[in-house]
């Protein structure tokens, strides 16, 4: 599994540069209140590095406050029932109420630690949004991205994203072209293959205990 790791750390830093979405005047779930796909992304990350650079206790690393940040700015423009279900592919349809509440849980939890380590790596790198292909009927779209730094090759990141009642969810992201759902699904198969889903969740669940330990023991916390 240590490649979905990798893309989910350096994820973390490009949804950091990336950007949030804020309820409309007129209440949560009306029409007016949905913004563009591509205007949400553009704004979560004004807000979010803009609390990062105020804030001397993160910009050290603080993993407690960086974990609220993402939990309150970040993780609620996520769909995690989407992204489990995809990345766990046809078992998911096996997988029982609680099996897959336990997923989802043990998927988020995951998704918090890797992007505030994320954050904590923000370097002043610099992001590049590509003109939003979108038609009015569409509830799926794709909103790319390029993030620039000096002495690197940059690197493109796509959401797809799905629109909902209450506005729209990113449910998979492309890094260098590489699906992370995807990159899941083959980290997966195998574990579910050979030892059935609990095994998959308890797999999880060690991961973010060992993240949980790791991040607890360094000089940030």
């Amino acid at each position: 599994m240590r490649k979905v790791f990798v893309c989910l750390s350096l994820l973390g830093l490009l949804w950091a540069l990336a950007p949030a979405h804020a309820e409309g005047e007129a209440g949560p779930g009306a029409a007016t209140d949905v913004l563009a796909p591509d205007v949400l992304v553009k704004s979560v990350s004004d807000d979010v590095l803009g609390i990062v650079r105020s804030d001397k206790d993160l910009q050290a690393g603080n993993n407690a406050k960086l974990s609220v940040l993402v939990q309150d700015k970040i993780i609620p423009h996520f769909d995690f029932g989407r992204m489990a279900a995809l990345s766990v592919g046809l078992a998911w349809r096996k997988a029982s109420p609680e099996q897959r509440a336990q997923l989802t849980h043990e998927f988020q939890a995951l998704l918090v630690r890797t992007y505030s380590s994320g954050l904590a790596a923000y370097r002043n790198q610099v992001v590049e949004y590509k003109p939003l292909r979108m038609n009015p009927s569409d509830t799926e779209v794709v909103v790319r991205s390029e993030i620039r730094q000096s002495g690197a090759q940059p690197v493109t990141i796509d959401y797809r994203m799905e629109k909902l009642p209450r506005g729209w969810k990113v449910f998979d992201v492309a890094i260098g072209g590489v699906s992370l759902v995807t990159t899941y699904r083959d980290s997966f198969s195998q574990e579910v293959r050979d030892n059935g889903i609990d095994a998959l969740i308890r797999q999880l669940a060690e991961k973010n205990q060992q993240l949980a330990q790791g991040q607890s023991a360094s000089p940030g916390k």
